[in-house]
């Protein structure tokens, strides 16, 4: 049970982690930081409280310090400048290695990390340091006891309004049952710091009257601590029974207390249980005021448990009340459950593969319905199959993802970049709503972080050599995405200075990428920056100039089935444009036939079927188009294409395909109508074929291949390019 604790601390701890991230990158930004800080210190908070019921001291003691930073940030006391904002994401950085230790299931700290975390100490540190103000002159002393006993003055006014307040009444029996009272300050001491204190002597009598056995003591003490009110109590537990101890929070924690039960989960929990789960309460505390409670009914008064603890000082009214109303919001909508779970992702993916053997299963037996032509058995077949298609709508509803949070992630990545390359860059984002597949996400994201860090670098200039062009200091990276005929269009572009084609040529004389004498069109000149060992870079940085990076970017990319295309302006900028499936798992797909091998199209591609007839045909300088009411569409053969020897049938049929903005024409002998799509990898033997993405099993057992439509179109262009076949163009 402890392990799944843990486990759900470590999840939660990377989310807050996030959070805090995404919330130091806008800060600067901001006039209104008053929420944000709020919030940011919630999450650092709820790190090192949850740490601390883990016994993680690591993690408590260096969050710590990230807290009192932001305290002083939320008091105004700090400004959070650049310098600021860059340690505290240095600091959050340690704590996510912390964790990730914790994960691991690393007892103790490698001295690389514990010296950076001295390291971040030392400096957070130095930041509290900082005088803020002048401060006021001292109007009078006060008394504090330190941890060895002695007395020591400090300043009144540093007994600020953020301390602890315990108010100590001791039973008159504590010096004869062995207890000395200012031990127990002591002991304070080594939890805290005990900077104002009070002795209440009201209870003394006269000299005469005074037993030396007896203690007429009391104490109002201002305690500065980060341990919670049930530590405090514990230091008094010996003498609890007979003295009266009321443990009052600083006004921070009254705020903490508060973010607390609003993050209780919506469960039925009475009055009492909410103080307590909050940490305002003790779990003694509120066994003393339930005795107070059924004391006064038994004396026919009644009193609300709240109206109790308040009076008594035990809660502040701020606290109750924020009680009250998660107390009566959960009951108002009842029991209700949490609108989120979380699930394995591991468990996610094994329902889509079943998923994908239902859509087989179904696929066969619609196969058999349609052979026998039994009608009842037919129709029954049809409303499996809606069935089926609803619940792999569903099941693939569940792995999409908005990618969103992946490009939030490149905030951090342009922000330390840009300053350590004496860069000024605004991070630009729209489509982050736009959804796809969950695998999609995790496999795009090193591909985007090389296009960004590639913007960076070769793209975007300084701010001297932009003001000289007459651009504004800052240049402008975007990330934008967006849905186009089933597919995503995921963008990266700049306003740098471009790419240099002249240069580009250049460097691909010099590396053997490129003949002397061949020509290449605009395209295909920008596309040799995809090829291995490619760089137009004139010296090496930490960032790139290697060759390595964009040929893994073309690869990773089309290992996706996806397509990248690269335009540029010189002076004015670049944009990268990627196209990837929505999803890898299942697709809706078309199915063609071609002598006795059937084949897949992806249906949100297909525009339209049509017959081809002699007439239509038409063959212009080497090139064959379709007259199609008008418009000339270049077509490909199938049955040419894969080089099949059998003779085309006297009817054909052409699929009109559309990719990219272009359209084409695949000829094929018979159209056998749509299906559901199980999309199962090639093997490795398989891996240079351009032309097919992946196969299926269909419902008799055979198996179609699904052909990858950009793969294939750009695999007939470069068999032209070489004099290997006519070329093809779009329409």
């Amino acid at each position: 049970m402890l392990d799944a604790a843990l486990q759900t601390y470590i999840a939660e701890g990377y989310e807050l982690l996030q959070e805090m991230e995404d919330i130091l990158l806008r800060l600067e930004q901001e006039d209104d930081r008053a929420d944000r800080l709020n919030a940011l210190f919630r999450a650092a908070h709820t790190i090192k409280g949850s740490a601390g019921l883990f016994g993680l001291n690591a993690i408590v003691s260096f969050t710590h310090g990230v807290e009192s930073v932001l305290d002083r940030m939320r008091d105004g006391v700090l400004l959070p400048d650049a310098d600021t904002v860059a340690l505290l994401l240095a600091c959050r950085d340690h704590i996510a290695i912390l964790i990730g230790s914790v994960a691991a299931g690393e007892a103790d700290q490698d001295d690389v990390v514990a010296a950076r975390g001295v390291e971040l100490t030392t400096a957070l540190g130095a930041l509290l340091g900082k005088p803020a103000s002048p401060a006021p002159m001292a109007t009078h002393l006060t008394e504090s006891i330190t941890e060895t006993g002695n007395v020591e003055c400090v300043p009144s006014d540093q007994a600020s309004s953020d301390c602890w307040h315990i108010s100590l009444r001791f039973g008159r029996d504590v010096l004869r049952d062995g207890m000395d009272p200012l031990s127990f300050l002591r002991f304070l001491g080594t939890l805290g710091r005990i900077v104002g204190i009070d002795t209440v002597d009201d209870a003394l009598p006269d000299f005469a009257s005074l037993d030396p056995e007896t203690c007429y003591l009391g104490f109002e003490v201002s305690y500065l601590s980060d341990a919670d009110k049930k530590t405090i109590e514990d230091v008094f537990e010996f003498v609890r029974a007979d003295s009266r101890i009321r443990i009052l929070p600083p006004h921070s924690r009254i705020e903490d207390y508060i973010a607390l039960i609003d993050e209780l989960p919506e469960e039925d929990y009475r009055l009492g249980e909410i103080l307590v789960k909050c940490g305002t309460l003790t779990e003694h505390e509120l066994e003393k005021a339930l005795e107070i409670q059924q004391s006064m009914r038994t004396r026919a008064i009644e009193r609300p448990l709240g109206e109790i603890v308040v009076n008594s000082g035990m809660a502040a009214q701020p606290v109750l009340d924020a009680a009250v109303a998660k107390q009566a919001k959960t009951r108002e909508g009842g029991l209700r459950e949490s609108h989120s779970v979380r699930v394995d992702a591991d468990k996610l993916d094994q329902l889509i593969n079943l998923v994908g053997e239902l859509v087989i299963a179904g696929a066969g037996i619609a196969m058999h319905a349609q052979v026998l032509g039994d009608g009842s058995l037919n129709e029954t077949s049809s409303a499996l199959t809606r069935l089926v298609e609803e619940v792999r709508d569903s099941a693939l509803s569940l792995r999409m993802v908005q990618i969103g949070a992946t490009f939030n992630r490149f905030q951090r990545v342009v922000r330390d970049v840009a300053r350590e390359h004496g860069k000024l860059i605004e991070l630009l984002i729209t489509g982050a709503e736009t959804e796809l597949d969950k695998t999609v996400v995790e496999k795009i994201s090193d591909p985007l972080l090389h296009l960004v860090r590639n913007a960076i670098d070769h793209g975007i200039e300084t701010p001297e050599r932009r003001q000289s062009m007459g651009k504004s200091a800052a240049g402008v990276l975007r990330l934008n995405a967006y849905h186009d005929a089933g597919s995503i269009v995921i963008e990266v572009s700049d306003d740098g200075a471009g790419i240099d084609k002249d240069r580009v040529r250049r460097k691909a004389l010099e590396r053997g990428l490129l003949q002397e004498g061949r020509t290449l069109d605009e395209q295909e000149l920008l596309n040799m920056v995809f090829e291995p060992g490619f760089s137009t870079a004139d010296q090496v940085t930490d960032l790139s100039g290697r060759g390595v990076g964009m040929d893994v970017v073309r690869r990773n990319i089309t290992a996706l089935r996806g397509s990248v295309d690269i335009q540029s302006t010189p002076g004015t900028g670049t944009t990268v444009c990627i196209r990837l499936p929505l999803t890898l798992a299942i697709i809706d797909g078309f199915r063609v036939a071609v002598d006795m091998a059937s084949y897949v199209v992806p249906l949100e591609m297909v525009l339209e079927c049509v017959e081809l007839t002699n007439q239509d045909q038409h063959e212009d300088d080497g090139r064959n188009y379709l007259n199609l009411r008008g418009e000339l569409l270049p077509y490909i053969r199938l049955r040419d294409l894969f080089a099949l020897e059998s003779k085309s049938p006297r009817r054909e049929n052409v699929v009109v395909v559309q990719h990219g903005g272009g359209k084409a024409g695949l000829v094929v002998d018979d159209l056998l109508g749509e299906l559901q799509t199980v999309i199962k990898p090639l093997g490795g033997v398989f891996r240079n074929l351009t032309c097919v993405s992946g196969f299926t099993v269909l419902g008799n057992g055979e198996v179609a291949l699904i052909l990858d439509i950009p793969g294939l179109v750009q695999s007939v262009l470069n068999r032209e390019s070489s004099g290997k076949h006519r070329r093809l163009e779009w329409a």
